[in-house]
C-alpha cells in the first residue's frame, strides 16, 4: 500500500523570526510549501534551509487567497496549514502522525494557544480556541476574505491531541502593526460589502469590543494581557470603522463631478 503523504502550507512576509521553529517543529511532513509576499529579511533563506519550496507572490490579494495558493501547490493526500509564527507541539506532532496512519474523518481542528507579548492567553475570546487546519486535500478551502479568513468545508470536524502554540504578538511595535493593518484590511472589506461607518459608530463599536473581550470572555483573569488584548480589540474596531467611514466620504467626493464654474 501506498503511504499516505503530508504536505505543509505556510505563507510569510518577513516571518524570520519564528520561521525556524517553525518549520522544524514539521520536519516529519513529506513537502512543505512556503508562499512569501516579499519578504525583506531572511524568510526565504530560513525555508529553504528547511527543504521547503518558495513561491514568490508579491502582489498580496489578502490572506484567504494566499492560503489558497499555498494549498494548490502542494499535491500530497493531506495538507496542514500553518502560519510562520505557530508551533506544532511534539505531542501534536505525534497526534498527526497516528491520525494519518488510520483516518476517520476529512478535516481534523487544533487545539490553538496564544500568547500576547509573552504572556500565555487562556480567555479573553482567545482560548479555547480549535482551529480546522488538518485536511485531505480537496476536501476543504480557504474563504476569500482578506483578513480573518476562515477553511471552509462540508462534513464533521474531529480533535487532535496537543497543542499548536502561536505566538502572534511577539512585542508592542507588532501590536501596533498589526492593529492598523487588520483595521485597514476590515475596513476595505466592508466597503466592498457596501458596509458604513461613522465616528459614531466607531466609538460605540470600539467600547462594546472593549467590555466583550474584558469583561464577558473574562478576559481580567488573563491579567495585565487581558486587558491589552481587550484595548487593541477596541482600538482595532474603533479604527475599522474611522477608516470606513473615510473610504465613504473619499467615494463620494469622487463621485460628485467637477463644477465649471471657477471658485
Amino acid at each position: 500500500m501506498n503511504q499516505t503523504t503530508l504536505g505543509v502550507a505556510v505563507i510569510t512576509r518577513n516571518a524570520a523570526s519564528r520561521l525556524d521553529e517553525c518549520l522544524a517543529a514539521v520536519a516529519f511532513a513529506d513537502a512543505i510549501v512556503v508562499v512569501d509576499s516579499g519578504s525583506t529579511d531572511h524568510t526565504v533563506e530560513i525555508a529553504r534551509a528547511h527543504g521547503a519550496r518558495v513561491l514568490s507572490h508579491p502582489d498580496w490579494p489578502g490572506f484567504g487567497p494566499q492560503k489558497n495558493r499555498a494549498l494548490d501547490a502542494l499535491g500530497t493526500d493531506w495538507i496542514l496549514s500553518i502560519d510562520a509564527d505557530e508551533i506544532v507541539s511534539a505531542e501534536l506532532a505525534s497526534a498527526i502522525r497516528a491520525t494519518l496512519a488510520a483516518p476517520a474523518a476529512d478535516v481534523y481542528a487544533l487545539d490553538r494557544l496564544s500568547y500576547f507579548c509573552g504572556h500565555q492567553v487562556r480567555h479573553s475570546g482567545w482560548y479555547p480556541d480549535w482551529i480546522p487546519r488538518l485536511f485531505r486535500r480537496g476536501a476543504a478551502r480557504f474563504s476569500d476574505d482578506l483578513v480573518h479568513e476562515r477553511l471552509v468545508f462540508e462534513g464533521p470536524v474531529q480533535r487532535l491531541a496537543g497543542k499548536l502554540l502561536h505566538y502572534s504578538y511577539e512585542d508592542f511595535e507588532t501590536v501596533l502593526r498589526k492593529l492598523d493593518a487588520y483595521s485597514t484590511a476590515g475596513a476595505r472589506q466592508r466597503h466592498a460589502a457596501g458596509g458604513h461607518g461613522s465616528f459614531g459608530k466607531a466609538l460605540a463599536r470600539g467600547a462594546w469590543a472593549f467590555v466583550r473581550t474584558y469583561l464577558l470572555r473574562r478576559g481580567f483573569l488573563d491579567g495585565r494581557a487581558g486587558f491589552m488584548i481587550a484595548v487593541f480589540n477596541a482600538e482595532t474596531v474603533y479604527y475599522r470603522f474611522l477608516k470606513l467611514a473615510h473610504m465613504e466620504t473619499a467615494r463620494a467626493d469622487t463621485a460628485v463631478p467637477a463644477s465649471d464654474t471657477p471658485r
